[in-house]
């Protein structure tokens, strides 16, 4: 049985907002073409074996297509990409249209500009809430120079 909060949501949103995180992008190539979405919600997870985790909200349009995809690109993005998070953000539309990509070694897109990608293999996904909590064997790993582009109160940003 799930437990009741009392905790009001958009006060919690708020508290946590003052954790500043990194965005990435989560791309794949499907049966159906490229998808991907953004994320904020992304770390390393183990170094033996190379793993990271992301989370997804269990009811995306993009993640339903991703999820059933061979492998996954995380593409980190840079601080001069804030309109491309915007628009792997939204719903409804073609996201890869005007973005440079380029397939990585296993197909998944990596994103131009950004300043690191990974890829690799979804080796687990479990539900936890409204999202899946998404775990990553990776295989490919590449960095680029740049700054990263950053998500705090809500906003976008780059670090000092």
């Amino acid at each position: 049985m799930p437990l009741v909060s009392s905790l009001d949501i958009a006060h919690f949103k708020e508290v946590v907002g003052h954790y500043v995180t990194g965005v990435v992008v989560v791309t794949a190539m499907t049966v159906d073409g490229r998808a991907g979405f953004t994320c904020q919600t992304f770390g390393s997870l183990s170094l033996e074996p190379i793993l990271v985790s992301f989370a997804a909200k269990t009811t995306g349009q993009s993640w339903s297509r991703v999820k059933e995809a061979d492998a996954v690109a995380i593409n980190i993005l840079s601080s001069g990409q804030e309109t491309l998070a915007r628009v792997f953000a939204t719903s409804g539309i073609d996201k890869f249209d005007g973005a440079g990509w380029s397939a990585g070694p296993r197909g998944a897109p990596l994103l131009e500009g950004a300043i690191a990608h990974l890829e690799g293999q979804i080796l687990s996904r479990t539900t936890q809430g409204d999202h899946d909590i998404v775990v990553v064997s990776i295989d490919f790993v590449a960095s680029h120079p740049g700054t990263p582009l950053a998500y705090y109160r809500g906003g976008f940003g780059e670090l000092a």
